[in-house]
């Protein structure tokens, strides 16, 4: 059995009864899962609890954005749902990153704390389009070297940037690459993807899939296909 599983499975689904479906078809040795916005909305906390009952460990992406203080109270409660990973926006700044690692390390459940770099629907001209004039992945280094300064414990971020963030950070800095696509699937939407074995050798910790385990006819046939691939 994989005792520290490297594929998160992406549940986005717009209800919980739906989410439950999807995870009971997957399983916990293979795979984490990942709770986003419109799942944590209808389900709420009652919905982590459920998938951790399933045995799985799950990653909160909900992506937290405000001032430092109440970044670090929705942090801190996220802390107390039991989850294994949460996120929060590096652009947000060093301040409300440090509060977020504060609030944490106060807490007895102490999840992965991981900060988001630039989206993987992101491309270059749409980077620009936001007011920043350099490139994607410098704007990515830049955030990652902040992240980690200032107490986070790995980025999201493309698989096409982790080549260089491995480089600049050690191995215990996780790399979360969401944008993994196997080949032959589509991209949909998109914009930095990568196979998973090449996410692997690019210097990611742990791969976020989606819709090709999701809509699979047998997923977890999928995950060990992609297992075969990474180890």
């Amino acid at each position: 059995m994989q005792h520290d599983p490297k594929i998160i499975v992406a549940l986005d689904f717009p209800t919980s009864a739906e989410v439950i479906r999807h995870a009971e078809q997957l399983e916990p040795s293979l795979c984490r899962v990942k709770v986003g916005f419109e799942s944590f909305l209808h389900g709420g906390p009652a919905l982590v609890d459920a998938l951790m009952e399933l045995g799985f460990e799950v990653f909160l992406d909900l992506k937290f954005h405000d001032i430092p203080n109440t970044v670090a109270k929705a942090c801190a409660a996220a802390a107390n749902l039991g989850v294994w990973m949460i996120n929060l926006h590096a652009i947000g700044g060093t301040k409300m990153i440090a509060a977020a690692r504060e609030a944490i390390d106060a807490e007895d459940h102490r999840p992965y704390l991981l900060a988001v770099t630039v989206l993987t629907s992101t491309d270059q001209s749409q980077h620009e389009a936001t007011g920043f004039t350099n490139q994607v992945a410098e704007q990515v280094s830049i955030l990652a070297a902040n992240a980690r300064q200032h107490g986070a414990d790995g980025v999201v971020c493309s698989a096409m940037e982790a080549p260089q963030l491995r480089k600049e950070h050690t191995d215990d800095f996780l790399l979360v690459t969401p944008g993994i696509r196997p080949a032959g699937t589509d991209s949909n939407d998109q914009k930095r993807v990568v196979t998973p074995s090449q996410a692997i050798a690019n210097g990611s910790s742990y791969l976020v899939i989606g819709r090709p385990i999701t809509t699979a006819d047998n997923p977890v046939e999928v995950l060990e296909s992609i297992h075969v691939t990474l180890f």
